[in-house]
């Protein structure tokens, strides 16, 4: 049996759909309407999507003049899902306002604008200028690079995408990021500007944010050893995976 996987419904719902199907799992788009509670207890994976920001008065800050709110009831709908699947250790992947979701849902907070965010550059980022992550090209347009900590979930899921100097070349259509971290979760990527370019929850099942957009590359393939991935720790939780098949991974 296929892994289901809930996604959270955006403007951009399409590409998701399309990366969790080609990695194997059934997709089913989740609405605001739907109990937390409940789903929790129906899917096998949990992907948190793109979308608005995140209100800063859920993690305790004055609102920033280039705050751009989500659709109505789509914050408290997720941080309470995101929250619930972290407890109930439901593979989850997040993904742009997914992965600040995720910090979010675990206590953490968000650079609310990081073009005049102060934030601890590397001495050639500095000398170079501003590392670009808000770009207006192609959604699959390869915007900058982000370095991948080694020995991370994220390093060994990402595959063939990162190179020997445990880089990664990424698309990037965002204003905001991760700041302070919530809960278990570490920093497992960061630009050379200092954004937090990717969380995860060590000891988890699967758990991982990601700023960028992984599913924008869902034809061509560079980020498809993610998503597979995530599918299969969906499938190892209901045991139809390789893992609790007892068999080595699938060819």
């Amino acid at each position: 049996m296929k892994p289901l996987i809930g996604i959270t419904r955006c403007s951009r719902v399409d590409d998701y759909v399309a990366s969790v199907e080609q990695a194997g799992g059934r997709a089913r788009v989740l609405e605001i309407s739907e109990s937390p509670r409940a789903l929790v207890s129906q899917i096998d994976g949990l992907l948190l999507t793109g979308g608005g920001d995140v209100d800063p008065v859920l993690y305790g800050e004055p609102r920033h003049p280039t705050v751009s709110d989500a659709e109505p009831g789509r914050d408290e709908f997720e941080l309470d899902l995101a929250r619930r699947a972290i407890d109930a250790n439901v593979p989850t992947l997040g993904i742009c306002r997914g992965s600040q979701v995720l910090n979010v849902s675990a206590g953490g907070t968000l650079v609310q604008d990081i073009p005049s965010a102060d934030l601890p550059r590397e001495p050639e980022a500095a000398a170079e200028g501003a590392v670009p992550h808000s770009i207006e090209q192609p959604k699959d347009h390869v915007a900058h690079a982000v370095r991948v900590s080694a020995g991370t979930v994220l390093e060994r899921a990402l595959g063939a995408a990162v190179d020997a100097a445990h880089t990664c070349r990424v698309n990037s259509r965002h204003h905001q990021s991760v700041g302070r971290l919530g809960g278990s979760f570490v920093a497992a990527a960061t630009a050379e500007d200092g954004v937090i370019e990717a969380i995860e929850a060590p000891g988890s099942r699967f758990c991982i944010g990601v700023q960028w957009h992984p599913e924008n590359f869902w034809r061509t393939g560079e980020f498809r050893p993610l998503f597979a991935a995530f599918v299969s720790a969906a499938a190892e939780k209901i045991g139809t995976g390789p893992k609790a098949q007892g068999s080595g991974p699938e060819p």
